[in-house]
């Protein structure tokens, strides 16, 4: 059996997320200036050019913001921050999970009714062809992707894209941590069973059943997710970067 080799992480990983920590946790409050370089870096323990790397991945996430002969300020992400940040948050803490998944809630029932109501004949015959491989996925991890593809189905069926990218923001927000959110598609026939009400209205085009039945797998899945899910961790590295 091939066995996939796990990514080896860098200091400059190390401190980026021991960093990213810090912001997102108040360490280093919004509109604040970071200790300078040297400062920082000992305060930290790595060396200034480990710093730098750090730095710019952050300045690069939209967390923080460089200007010459000023300094490095930490940005405010909820003024001026957007979705790209969602993967990393919902990595940091939990609860911004549990808000992704009250949108994922209240959009996935919006597009469901919109399909229903807009679906081409061509979608209908590929949202069920979808479910079937939902059906016969030969483990959790294609289950999930499997139902994943359903819903970007449904989104395209709309016939309008925000709709696409928003439903990929969505999954792109708990993508890192989806390990962990199996527990819905651990077996494949029940999850087909789940979610075979949406796809069934949505081909039939009957778009009120649609988003009932949507809102009822939408709430479903969440509830076995989240329950699923072990407290977010702090710290996983462990101490300081070196």
């Amino acid at each position: 059996m091939a066995v996939e080799s796990l990514p080896r992480r860098s200091v400059v990983d190390l401190l980026e997320d021991r960093l990213r920590q810090d912001i997102l946790g108040g360490t280093h409050r919004p509109g604040s200036l970071l200790p300078p370089e040297r400062e920082l870096a000992a305060g930290y323990g790595v060396t200034r050019t480990t710093l730098k790397h750090a730095l710019t991945r952050l300045e690069k996430a939209g967390l923080l913001s460089t200007r010459h002969g000023v300094g490095t300020s930490v940005l405010d992400y909820l003024r001026l921050g957007g979705a790209d940040l969602l993967p990393m948050l919902a990595t940091q803490d939990s609860a911004w999970l549990r808000e992704v998944f009250e949108v994922r809630r209240h959009i996935g029932a919006l597009i469901a009714g919109r399909a229903a109501a807009r679906r081409t004949a061509r979608q209908a015959r590929s949202l069920e062809e979808l479910l079937r491989r939902v059906a016969e996925a030969p483990d959790a991890d294609a289950t999930q992707l499997a139902d994943v593809e359903v819903h970007r189905e449904l989104a395209r069926a709309t016939g309008n894209r925000v709709y696409l990218l928003l439903t990929n923001t969505l999954f792109n927000a708990y993508l890192p941590v989806r390990g962990a959110l199996r527990s819905p598609f651990e077996d494949a026939a029940g999850a087909a069973a789940r979610l075979a009400p949406v796809v069934h209205a949505v081909s039939e085009g009957r778009p009120e059943d649609a988003r009932r039945a949507a809102e009822t797998y939408l709430r479903t899945t969440e509830k076995l997710m989240l329950s699923s899910l072990k407290p977010a961790r702090r710290g996983e590295a462990g101490g300081r970067p070196g």
